[in-house]
């Protein structure tokens, strides 16, 4: 009779208790990009404005209403974006230096065209604290027609599919290796 293979069944118990564990780390991901989710859709939902930090923005921050005074712009370009109705086009935006120093990129508007809005050189500016971090301009400026508001349930939250996932491969790991073991011991 053979015998069942020592060093191949601690690799593969290793790897299962490997992929069970990034399961279990995946499940708590999840709490805490709910946790996360939720504190964001209650920074939209909250009237209060916020200066922008001067020092920069972590992301606690986001999805608040803020504003800033560009007191000049170093930079302008334009990044893919879509406006209130959907549409898909450029978000045009301006590096913006701060007066009490520190910089900011200001999401001005949206429009069918890259740098459309090169003459705006600064000024107030009101919106919301979207992920880069970056501010979206409401209203927007520049003559610029409105972009599409940040909104936070758009990051994607797939920690759980992520988590059956592990453990369907810990799963298919042990089935294999027991269907292995038992021709092994068979054919012994």
């Amino acid at each position: 009779m053979r015998r069942v293979p020592v060093l191949s069944t601690l690799v593969v118990l290793a790897a299962v208790a490997l992929m069970v564990s990034l399961g279990v780390w995946q499940l708590h991901r999840l709490q805490w990009k709910e946790a996360l989710l939720a504190d964001y859709a209650a920074a939209q939902h909250s009237g209060a404005e916020i200066a922008w930090p001067s020092k920069g923005v972590d992301e606690a921050l986001f999805y608040h209403r803020a504003y800033l005074t560009c007191a000049g712009v170093t930079n302008h370009s334009s990044m893919a974006g879509r406006n209130t109705a959907g549409e898909s086009g450029m978000a045009q935006t301006a590096q913006c230096v701060l007066p009490g120093g520190g910089t900011a990129l200001v999401v001005l508007g949206w429009s069918q065209q890259p740098n459309d809005a090169l003459e705006w050189q600064g000024g107030e500016v009101h919106g919301t604290i979207a992920p880069g971090p970056r501010l979206v301009a409401d209203p927007p400026l520049a003559g610029l027609q409105a972009n599409a508001r940040p909104d936070p349930s758009e990051i994607p939250n797939n920690h759980f599919a992520y988590a059956i996932q592990w453990f369907f491969f810990a799963a298919t790991a042990l089935a294999v290796y027991a269907i292995a073991l038992w021709k092994r011991l068979r054919a012994g």
